[in-house]
């Protein structure tokens, strides 16, 4: 986890696929249930997905502690990073070059993730029918929405369980409804209080890490909404310069919040913000975990896993597209993308970080040439 939280690029969409490439077919230590168990669970619960499925896998087989180790290990090399950066972002007024870095690394990113989408599909989904329907579903709401609607991924786990294995009660037609609770919002009362801002930075993150479902990107407009609109900490050009810290360092996208820490608060908002948006998503996921070992070989909950899995790599795959919206504004760049994607499906073993930092040496390099300043 400390590699991969070093050296991981890509986003969420990639470091679950590596996580399957490194820990379930090459060494051999998560066997494929445990990690859609894993999977499923993430995606059900709020947060950021590859960092709680890296707290589940450290959990399977060594509990509290594997979880916390793996989780420590996988989210502190980019921390370290991004606090560098916000200190350097302070003391130098900016980053003129990260727009060049990030133009060839966002399009090798998106080359990327659609390889690591492209196994998870192969291997999750299979030729089962229903499953690819589920799965071309989620990619096209994704797609179409730019969210992830997450009781559809409920949905499509029960849809799959009353299929293959349903309940002997199902024929009866007394089945209960399936409600998702509202829960009320937690930065406003706390806000409006006469407190410290490092208060008022933990209750907006442990919103955003408590509240909002979906993987990397999907954080960033209600980032964007507290942090611009609402409390003024930032203007519209540092928020873009957070997110784009996030997207060309390794390890989850959504450490781009202790950049914004840093940037309203030092060294101590950095920490508190981080910890706030991540210390939910260690709970959403330790607490419900041994319930998902207990009960993850009934034929119902394998069911109901296949379902939500395959819901959640056709987001995920739907997700792919909606990044590179963002990230492939011409003709060098979407070549990038491709050459990636072929690179990748020719030399599976070619390091992904080496691919990186030659994107980001040829931004430098053809950015000021194909947009001059």
């Amino acid at each position: 986890m400390l590699r991969l939280g070093a050296l991981g690029f890509g986003g969420p969409v990639a470091l679950v696929g590596y996580m399957h490439r490194d820990l379930v077919e090459r060494r051999n230590w998560i066997s494929e249930a445990d990690y859609k168990e894993g999977l499923a669970l993430a995606q059900l619960a709020p947060g950021p997905l590859a960092a709680q499925l890296a707290i589940y896998l450290g959990y399977v087989h060594y509990r509290i502690v594997g979880a916390t180790l793996a989780g420590l290990a996988f989210v502190m090399p980019s921390f370290l990073m991004v606090v560098a950066l916000g200190w350097a972002y302070q003391r130098f007024g900016g980053l003129p070059w990260m727009q060049a870095v990030f133009y060839g690394v966002g399009a090798a990113v998106i080359g990327i993730i659609a390889m690591s989408a492209r196994k998870l599909t192969i291997k999750s989904v299979g030729k089962d029918k229903l499953l690819w329907a589920i799965y071309l579903l989620l990619a096209l709401v994704t797609v179409v929405t730019e969210s992830e609607i997450a009781w559809l991924f409920v949905a499509s786990g029960v849809l799959v369980w009353l299929r293959r294995a349903p309940p002997k009660w199902a024929g009866s037609g007394k089945m209960n409804g399936v409600a998702l609770l509202q829960l009320p919002a937690l930065s406003a009362p706390l806000a409006s209080m006469d407190a410290g801002i490092l208060i008022q930075i933990a209750a907006f993150f442990a919103e955003a890490g408590a509240f909002v479902f979906g993987s990397g990107l999907a954080i960033v407009p209600f980032l964007h909404a507290g942090v611009v609109n609402e409390h003024h900490w930032l203007n519209d050009k540092q928020f873009v310069d957070a997110v784009a810290v996030a997207m060309i360092t390794p390890g989850p996208v959504v450490i781009t919040v202790g950049f914004i820490g840093y940037l309203v608060a030092g060294f101590p908002g950095a920490c508190v913000a981080a910890l706030a948006t991540f210390l939910p998503c260690y709970l959403f996921t330790i607490l419900p975990a041994p319930y998902f070992k207990k009960f993850g070989k009934l034929p119902g909950v394998i069911a109901f896993v296949d379902g939500i899995t395959a819901a959640a790599i056709g987001a995920i795959t739907g997700s792919v597209i909606v990044i590179a919206k963002r990230s492939i504004f011409d003709v060098p760049t979407a070549l990038v993308a491709l050459a990636t994607a072929a690179l990748l499906w020719k030399y599976t073993k070619l390091p992904e970080p080496v691919i990186v930092a030659g994107a980001a040496l040829f931004g430098l390099a053809a950015f000021p040439l194909i947009h001059p300043m």
